[in-house]
Formats: structure tokens, C-alpha cells, sequence
């Protein structure tokens, strides 16, 4: 097997991938581990649960409209974190910088950087930088790591019958806008990537109700995400087309480019699971944070499995798990 572009893009494909890249017996340091292919790692130390996770970033192009590589490389850690109910602490970061690149550019990423720490009450703490010769990589890979300290640990495999499934926001913002600014469309401001760092919201929607399960749909999308999320919990989930947040003009970029939304990246998305008899209190938390505004029940947790499309027109279809991601190289 050789690897190529669909194996790294969060699909079905990328399992293959993975099942060379976590062979390995220590991969365990007493909590939850590599094992889980969960968004991060819950390692108990001292009386407490630290979470800790990692991402790289290659994101084409390096600016986009609503963010840069920078920023996307802070909210990608600290949502990661957040998603297992972490608060985020401490990043590191490490670049990879082709030669010729602009310093202007760099510092332009560094303060992106800089703002969305601030958003989330973060901080880079360490770091590393490595410059290679012109043409060997597309201008700049950027690493970060991050640690923060869970009060509930949260999984994306604890699913419950009976739950409600819950987005913050309109779903394929992000790998939209980066498709579109690809392909040339002029769709003036309407694309927007909805990348930002999540831990604020998140906070609010524990401290509202029981959230039992949350991911962030980021490559492959919400189908990648919700598919992994049922699968891993043993669960059927139904989710009511109509109830669905999409911007009309990422609906209008995807019907051009022929690309389903629910299968394009996110990066300031979160779907929880939460207990039904919380799902309001839940919403009205999100809905009272910026980013969560737009904030929709869109469907429910049963016993079975698979996760099931209720259409506007009446009828069921299967949503199924991208083979690979439509929009490679958006985060």
C-alpha cells in the first residue's frame, strides 16, 4: 500500500492508516489512551484528569477568508481539548517554515495566534522552528500541542438512547470557503470560515446539562463525525433534514462544486449528545455565546445503528461516512 492524499483526510480510508500508526503496545499511560482514537488523551495525574492532544496543519491557501493557518492551529488544539472536556492551558508550538517565506506573513499568522489564545484564556508556552530549503514544502506546516485539565471528562463513544444531538452553528462553513477560494467562485463575502476556539461554549453547555458525547466535525465533516459517534456507542442516531443549520451559500457552493456539506470541515463546530431532559437548557447556553447563536437541535439517539437522514420530503436515506474528504489539505 502507498500512501496517498484520501489517507489523510479523515474518511474511511484514513482507518487503514491508522491501524499501521497506533501498532503499538505503549500506547497507554493509565487513562485513556491512543486505543480510544478519541480527539485527545486523559491521563490522570495528580488527583486531576489531564487532557492532551496534539495536531499538524497544512491548510491551502495559508489565508482564507475568516482566518489563517495560525488561528487554525490554536482553535484545532484547544477544540480538541474542549471536546473531552478540557480547559485549555497550555500549547506548544512547533513550525516548519520553507525558505523564501515572508516574514510579513509570519508575523501576520503569529498574531492571529495571539488573539485566539486570548479568546480562550491560553497560553504558548514552548516551541520549535525548522526552516527548509525552497520548494521542499508549500510554505509553512504548523504543529501545536495543548494540555488542559478536564472537570468532567467527556468521550465521543458514550452516546444514550434517548439523547439529543445538538450543533452549535451551520454546518461546512469552513471547508466551503476553502474550496471556493480554490476554485475562483466569486461569492463575495457570503463564504466565511467558522474556525474559532470553542472552550467558552463548551463551558457553558457543562455547566447547563449533562452532555454525554461530544466531537468536533472537522475532516470529513459532520457525517465523518456523527458516523464515528454512533459506531463507537453502539447507537443508531436520526437527525431531521430540516432541522439541519446550512448557509445558503454554502448550500449554493456545494450544489456548484457537486460536494454534500455534511461531508466538509468544520473548525468552530461542536456535536454533543445530551441528555434529553437537558437539551433546552443546553441550547439556551449555547445560544447565549457568540459562537453558538445559531445553535439547533437537530435530531435524536435509538437504540440500533447507523445514523439515518429524515428528508424534508418524508422519506429516510443513510448518511453515510465519506470515503475520503472532498476538500483535502483545510486543516
Amino acid at each position: 500500500m502507498k500512501v496517498t492524499l484520501m489517507h489523510g483526510a479523515g474518511g474511511e480510508v484514513m482507518g487503514e492508516l491508522l491501524q499501521i500508526l497506533t501498532r503499538l503496545s505503549h500506547r497507554n499511560a493509565g487513562g485513556i489512551g491512543l486505543e480510544a482514537l478519541d480527539d485527545g488523551a486523559i491521563i490522570p495525574l495528580g488527583g486531576q484528569n489531564v487532557v492532551f492532544t496534539t495536531d499538524s496543519h497544512v491548510v491551502r491557501p495559508i489565508f482564507f477568508p475568516g482566518g489563517d493557518i495560525g488561528r487554525l492551529a490554536v482553535c484545532g488544539t484547544v477544540n480538541d481539548l474542549a471536546m473531552m472536556g478540557g480547559r485549555p492551558i497550555a500549547l506548544s508550538c512547533s513550525m516548519v517554515i520553507e525558505e523564501g517565506f515572508d516574514t510579513a506573513d509570519l508575523e501576520r499568522i503569529v498574531r492571529s495566534m495571539d488573539a485566539a489564545l486570548g479568546e480562550c484564556g491560553a497560553s504558548i508556552v514552548t516551541g520549535d522552528t525548522k526552516v527548509m530549503e525552497k520548494g521542499a514544502l508549500d510554505g509553512i506546516v504548523v504543529n501545536t500541542a495543548g494540555i488542559g485539565v478536564a472537570r468532567t471528562v467527556v468521550r465521543d463513544c458514550t452516546l444514550k438512547p434517548g439523547d439529543a444531538i445538538i450543533v452549535n452553528g451551520t454546518l461546512g462553513d469552513h471547508g466551503m470557503t476553502i474550496m471556493a477560494e480554490r476554485a475562483g467562485l466569486s461569492l463575495g463575502s457570503q463564504l466565511q470560515s467558522d474556525v474559532a476556539p470553542l472552550w467558552t461554549l463548551v463551558e457553558r453547555a457543562l455547566d447547563a446539562g449533562e452532555v454525554h458525547a461530544m466531537k468536533d466535525p472537522t475532516r470529513g465533516g459532520f457525517a465523518s463525525a456523527i458516523n464515528e459517534m454512533a459506531r463507537k456507542s453502539g447507537v443508531c442516531v436520526r437527525v431531521r433534514e430540516e432541522d439541519v443549520p446550512i448557509r445558503r451559500s454554502v448550500r449554493s457552493a456545494s450544489e456548484m462544486l457537486g460536494i454534500d456539506p455534511l461531508q466538509v470541515a468544520n473548525e468552530g463546530k461542536v456535536v454533543m449528545g445530551v441528555v434529553r431532559d437537558d437539551a433546552e437548557a443546553v441550547l439556551a447556553a449555547l445560544r447565549s455565546h457568540p459562537y453558538g447563536r445559531e445553535a439547533a437541535i437537530i435530531g435524536e439517539v435509538s437504540e440500533g445503528s447507523g445514523v439515518i437522514l429524515e428528508t424534508a420530503i418524508g422519506g429516510e436515506r443513510f448518511i453515510e461516512p465519506p470515503i475520503g474528504d472532498p476538500v483535502p489539505r483545510v486543516c
